[in-house]
């Protein structure tokens, strides 16, 4: 078996999707603060979290073509530096207008890195791109879980929400300076025949996955945004006990993509994905029919183990049905699915939740859990049938 080389760039891949998850994730627990200081109400606190997703889709529709015309290496620097200014931005603000435009820069310019980063790192590791971008999550989510734990240091020890985002920002400025001279895979230099202008169709396979991203997305971020809620009302947790109990599911999610990194080297992302929507399809009843909170979390972290890699295998599989020239297309397409996903699902969820209940309302997890699994089976089906198609066409 081919072994897996981490080498410099593949390290700073890491480090740089960890930098953009942590600001990324600091969204929500920085919200509640910003409407104590600036006396917002929740619809317009939740207009910060929206912005960031805007922001987002815009990036995965522009990405490639920003990244055909500039070259990978501005984009993704680029991407990095408006993330940075974005959350500068943010913690200056003095009205609701500008910490909403400091979400969108963050969520546009931000998202720019993330889409140069999975494309980068799928072309450079080619068939053990799972590895690779399994191992790139579970940074991602080391770093997510660790964002609330800042925030709630910095302002413990008085230095705010603020300290939260300039100690990301300072680490992104330490990065930049020791990786700067690194050279990026880039498809302009390697492909110039078959530059990636975005005009080539993806194949309707890839879209099929595309689906399963936006599915993958929805779930894990409606868990994200409303489980301790759910434990609150349903489980009969504090507030606070709720809050904490949301970690079980971070560690879950980095357990699982630990685990799933190790088997990405012995079997194909496709059967791994169709398991992990199978897992979230076990524990996801548990904890939604549970009316204990014990049995509540177990549930919770079933389900984590499972959320876990849905995203990263989708990508992946996904990544590796698209052609090469079409890397940094695919990467984006994948970009503004997840950031529709975010959009969109969870403010369904929270307004049928004031209508039906969280209880009742969660009912659409298992839905998207349901279309996910059924998505993944015939994805797979479809992938296969490229690929014997592919195969014969090359023995004629």
């Amino acid at each position: 078996m081919k072994i897996f080389i981490r080498d410099r760039f593949t390290w700073l891949a890491y480090f740089m999707l960890a930098y953009y998850a942590y600001m990324q994730s600091s969204m929500g627990p920085i919200v509640p603060f910003l409407r104590d200081e600036l006396g917002l109400n929740y619809t317009v606190s939740a207009f910060h979290l929206s912005a960031f997703a805007i922001g987002m889709m815009l990036s995965g529709l522009t990405a490639d073509r920003l990244a055909h015309r500039w070259g990978r290496r501005i984009v993704f620097w680029g991407g990095g530096a408006g993330m940075a200014a974005g959350a500068i931005l943010l913690t200056l603000g003095q009205n609701v207008t500008i910490t909403i435009a400091s979400s969108f820069i963050m969520g546009y310019i931000g998202s720019l890195l993330l889409v140069m980063i999975q494309a980068t790192l799928s072309e450079r590791h080619g068939s053990q791109r799972a590895i690779a971008l399994t191992e790139a999550n579970i940074a991602a989510s080391v770093a997510a879980t660790l964002s609330p734990v800042l925030v709630g240091i910095g302002v413990s020890i008085g230095l705010g929400w603020h300290g939260a985002l300039y100690v990301c920002v300072l680490a992104w400025g330490i990065l930049a300076v020791l990786y700067w001279r690194i050279p990026l895979p880039d498809t302009r230099s390697t492909e110039p025949d078959a530059p990636s202008t975005g005009s080539e169709p993806l194949p309707r396979v890839f879209w099929a996955y595309w689906l399963v991203v936006f599915l993958s997305v929805a779930i894990e971020w409606c868990m994200i945004f409303w489980a301790a809620d759910f434990l609150e009302k349903i489980g009969g947790l504090s507030k606070e006990a709720s809050a904490s109990a949301l970690s079980i599911f971070f560690l879950a999610v980095v357990v699982g993509r630990t685990v799933g990194s190790i088997l990405a080297r012995k079997f194909a992302s496709g059967r791994l994905l169709l398991i992990a929507t199978l897992i979230v399809l076990v524990g996801f009843p548990i904890f939604w029919l549970s009316r204990t909170a014990a049995l509540n979390i177990v549930g919770l972290f079933i389900c984590g183990l499972g959320v876990a890699n849905l995203f990263p295998l989708t990508l992946s599989t996904a990544a590796g049905i698209a052609p090469m020239s079409l890397a940094n297309t695919a990467s984006a397409r994948i970009s503004l699915g997840s950031g529709t996903a975010i959009l969109i699902v969870p403010q369904i969820l929270g307004s049928a939740a004031d209508q039906v209940g969280i209880q009742n309302a969660y009912s659409i997890i298992l839905v998207f859990a349901g279309l996910a699994a059924i998505m993944t089976y015939f994805a797979n089906r479809m992938a296969n049938r490229q690929a014997a198609l592919k195969a014969e066409n090359i023995l004629n």
